[in-house]
């Protein structure tokens, strides 16, 4: 359907926000990043909506698919509104997940382009990673007097692919030429904690302020090196110029769209840029914005991560879920999801109700939105709708956007705009930032997992004694954590309890300004599946095909 539809000219699409042809650096008929000085012309007045969802199945939740056909529907009752999404990683998209611009009627375009490269932003941050890496192993090889000690390296390579063998690899290999042997690997391009020190960067300024600040190394005497010691923001902060420039596209209904910045939730913080966000903001009275994966992951870090740093409020937060996923969590099996099943649904509405309280924990009341998809059964829908009234008492909709695009989400789209009247009071943060490190992963973890108890291992105990030596304690945690589960074993689904949390080590992002507790066996750099999607991507007649 997106293949049908290749959009308005990007100028008409930017002046529905008031944006001209000064304010645009084009890229073609429906793409344009925008400059950063309209945030000084157009300061924040819009109303923020989050949209998040109950913990991911295969079974598909439709999280990117609602925010768009919200946004949709919104302007369809005339509203003003833009969207504020994240940009598909090559990675997933070439692997398991496929493409993730939406799906049916409520997709943004050009889809096959902003899946692939788009405006290369993507590179751009892999670039500027890779060049602080080669300046430190150069630094290395040189010995220019900083005494790194090639044992306590920090800074790893990206690649914004699925590749598993380049999680540990060793480098410098080939004799005294080719540089100095050691252990390395490769984290995927949205681990990167560039990525992360793009989406929440307010300006040039701070983008290069926050480069200065990585830590990269130790010295041989256990002193920090960070990017500034080695002299590359000046480089790092030019690769990303143009990539610090939010993307605007739009959806099939030609609904703007800012697409700009790319972090996972599960291995980072897992929300679009500040920048996009805050220009959304300030030209449109509504931005629907969503965070990745469950609540527990990308919508709690959302909260205490950039609303926190940035100064963001919502107005309403939007809890998305399927009769399928929740059967899921109930314990049916993907084959069996079009078979009428009451039982297993109420046995996975745990998992929903543990989203809402978490929400609730941040002084928000969510809107559940029922995303429908084709075989839901009424009865199903209803056991639902009835849960949400009486045992949540939170407001529901039923929202049918992918065949229908806007038209379908104009029940949700009501639902909110009378939500967002009623008074909306700031959120509470989860934890302050000035805790102990371990408090703050006791508190995500146990109010927002459900966890009983954390289990630390060595390296961990250790991260955590020089974090406090070094003075990094005072950070906000980005904990890494399987998406799939709300412990940190992919495999427990529903609403699990008495279970542990085993963080492995904790790594120090000093740009991006957060800690990153790693958990269970999570991985910085995924895998591709048995048959990745790669496969079926093929030309044809000069168009992209496959990517779904």
């Amino acid at each position: 359907m997106a293949d049908a539809n290749p959009g308005k000219p990007i100028s008409e699409i930017a002046s529905h926000l008031g944006l001209g042809a000064a304010d645009l650096i084009s890229y073609g008929h429906t793409k344009a990043k925008v400059k950063l000085d309209v945030l000084k012309k157009h300061p924040p007045r819009g109303k923020l909506v989050l949209v998040s969802a109950i913990t991911p199945t295969p079974a598909g939740e439709g999280k990117t698919t609602t925010t768009i056909g919200l946004g949709q529907a919104l302007s369809q009752l005339k509203q003003s509104v833009c969207l504020a999404l994240r940009e598909p990683s090559l990675g997933p998209c070439l692997g398991m997940k496929g493409g993730a611009t939406g799906g049916g009627r409520s997709q943004v375009v050009p889809a096959e382009e902003i899946n692939l490269h788009f405006t290369g932003d993507f590179h751009a941050v892999t670039s500027a990673n890779n060049l602080l890496a080669a300046l430190l192993d150069n630094h290395i090889y040189r010995g220019r007097g900083i005494n790194i000690d090639p044992r306590r390296i920090t800074w790893k390579r990206v690649l914004d692919m699925n590749d598993r063998a380049l999680r540990n690899i060793i480098i410098g290999l080939g004799g005294v030429l080719q540089g100095v042997p050691r252990e390395s690997g490769f984290d995927i391009t949205a681990a990167s904690e560039i990525m992360a020190i793009l989406c929440l960067a307010e300006d040039y300024e701070d983008l290069q302020a926050r480069l200065d600040r990585i830590l990269v190394a130790f010295t041989h005497d256990g002193e920090p090196v960070t990017a500034r010691i080695l002299n590359a923001t000046g480089a790092l902060t030019a690769l990303l110029k143009e990539a610090m420039q939010p993307n605007l596209v739009q959806t099939l209904e030609g609904t703007p769209a800012f697409v700009h910045g790319g972090p996972f939730a599960n291995i980072a913080h897992g929300c679009n840029s500040v920048v996009a966000t805050k220009m959304a903001l300030g030209l449109a009275d509504w931005v629907v914005t969503e965070a990745g994966f469950g609540f527990d992951l990308g919508a709690e870090k959302f909260f205490d991560i950039k609303c926190k740093s940035a100064g963001l409020d919502t107005a309403a937060v939007i809890l998305v879920a399927t009769c399928r996923a929740l059967k899921t969590h109930g314990g049916v099996k993907l084959g069996d999801l079009t078979t009428p099943n009451l039982e297993a649904l109420q046995n996975g509405l745990g998992n929903l109700d543990k989203h809402v309280e978490n929400i609730m924990q941040f002084g928000e009341k969510p809107i559940v939105c029922l995303n429908r998809f084709a075989g839901d059964h009424d009865e199903e829908i209803d056991l639902v709708r009835k849960h949400c009234a009486s045992k949540l008492q939170v407001p529901f909709a039923l929202s049918n956007v992918f065949e229908e695009g806007g038209a379908g989400g104009i029940e949700l789209a009501h639902t909110l705009i009378q939500q967002a009247e009623k008074v909306s009071n700031p959120y509470k943060s989860l934890y302050n930032w000035n805790e102990d490190v371990k408090s703050k992963i006791w508190k995500v973890a146990n109010s927002m997992y459900g966890a009983q108890k954390i289990h630390y291992a060595k390296k961990a105990e250790r991260d955590l004694a020089s974090i406090k030596k070094l003075k990094y304690d005072k950070l906000p945690v980005c904990i890494a954590k399987t998406p799939a589960s709300l412990t940190d074993d992919p495999k427990v689904v529903g609403r699990p309890e008495n279970f542990s949390v085993t963080v492995r080590e904790i790594l120090i992002a000093a740009g991006a300004g957060f800690l990153i507790p790693i958990t269970g066996d999570i991985l910085r750099m995924p895998g591709l599946s048995k048959t990745p999607q790669a496969e079926n991507i093929r030309v044809k007649d000069g168009r992209i095909e496959g990517i779904k």
